[in-house]
């Protein structure tokens, strides 16, 4: 990499046009450099755009979720019968917020968004920690907080009391502390900055153009990459046991069918985000293969928490809506697991020959 520019950033780079293209091509001080740039500014105009439309949806479909959640909670207040399943209405709250969050800080992040709507109020060090920002919220809250509410929301869908609300909230916020806190050390008190590689602790990147213009780009520091591996990795197998033993008491083929998606969702999700973290640090954040990397990664995690809101808050509250709510417990997917759940516990009590 080329040597340290004095800037706020460990590295710089200058954006090149295109890889046909030699740097000597540009020796030349009459050779007019608003040729090239505008197609580089193209091509990361692209992959913006499609992320943009991609978060969007996601945006869309959470403020459905919101508008259910509520429209439920002002009907339960009338309706004696829904007012169980609506016990937990924070935590599928909580859900939602998480979604949102996360894909109004990714579209902070979009390089083109930026340099629009931001860049030209911030100085070069805001926008450096800027970037530090949002590496800390995406991987040690908002995604974290999201996987960590759905594992909550499935585990309490066989317990036989549901838990009081505020505990709910306190369970899921202090399961989160740790990443959060993980992250913020990692990117904001880097462990030996000065005898490492500057992409292991890198958050971002200062890119200058043919024209001397300065933009910082945000990447994904390889300390905080894997943290979240192990966390991926070790939620992976607790989400997987969770379904297992849902399945377990599940006799309901539309049940199983809603829980088989929401654990191939995140079982697909996970695996397709840590390949995209290892593969963006073989290109720089102005090349199209890192522009390719990461509409993918969106892509996997977007579809994920799409599948979890549908299938945890959409799709329950339509049921319990349509069939007139049960006062039995039911299942996030809306269907009743007490009868399974009271079968099975009185077939383990029974004794042989009975």
């Amino acid at each position: 990499m080329p040597p340290d520019l004095q800037t706020p950033e460990p590295y710089v780079i200058s954006l090149s046009p295109s890889p046909s293209l030699s740097p000597s091509t540009f020796e030349d001080p009459y050779m007019d450099a608003n040729f090239f740039f505008p197609s580089v500014l193209v091509a990361r105009s692209g992959f913006d755009l499609a992320t943009v439309a991609i978060i969007a949806a996601l945006l869309l479909l959470s403020v459905v979720s919101l508008s259910f959640i509520f429209y439920l909670r002002i009907k339960s207040r009338r309706m004696q019968h829904l007012q169980n399943f609506n016990s937990l209405w924070t935590i599928r709250l909580l859900l939602v917020t998480f979604a949102f969050l996360w894909a109004v800080n990714e579209i902070i992040r979009l390089p083109n968004v930026r340099r629009k709507y931001l860049d030209p109020f911030l100085t070069l060090n805001q926008q450096t920690n800027l970037c530090k920002f949002h590496v800390v919220l995406s991987f040690g809250f908002y995604e974290p907080g999201f996987l960590i509410t759905l594992l909550f929301l499935v585990n309490v869908s066989i317990k036989k009391k549901n838990p009081c609300r505020m505990w709910a909230l306190l369970c899921v916020c202090m399961v989160c502390s740790p990443m959060t806190l993980i992250q913020t050390i990692l990117v904001y008190f880097s462990p030996l900055e000065t005898q490492l590689p500057k992409f292991v602790h890198g958050s971002s990147i200062l890119t200058i153009d043919f024209q001397g213009n300065k933009t910082v780009l945000c990447t994904y520091p390889f300390f905080s990459c894997v943290v979240f591996w192990v966390f991926a990795i070790v939620y992976a197998l607790a989400f997987l046991f969770s379904c297992w033993r849902v399945l377990d008491f599940v006799i309901n083929k539309s049940i199983r069918v809603r829980i088989n998606m929401l654990a191939a969702a995140v079982m697909v999700a996970l695996p397709m985000q840590i390949l995209c973290l290892g593969l963006s640090w073989l290109w720089i954040p102005e090349d199209d293969a890192y522009g390719w990397v990461v509409l993918v990664m969106f892509f996997c995690i977007t579809s994920c928490m799409a599948v979890g809101e549908v299938i945890l808050i959409i799709k329950p509250i339509t049921d319990a809506l349509v069939a007139g709510g049960d006062c039995c417990r039911r299942f996030p997917g809306g269907f009743r697991l007490s009868r399974s759940v009271e079968q099975r516990e009185r077939l383990d009590n029974q004794e042989p020959g009975q």
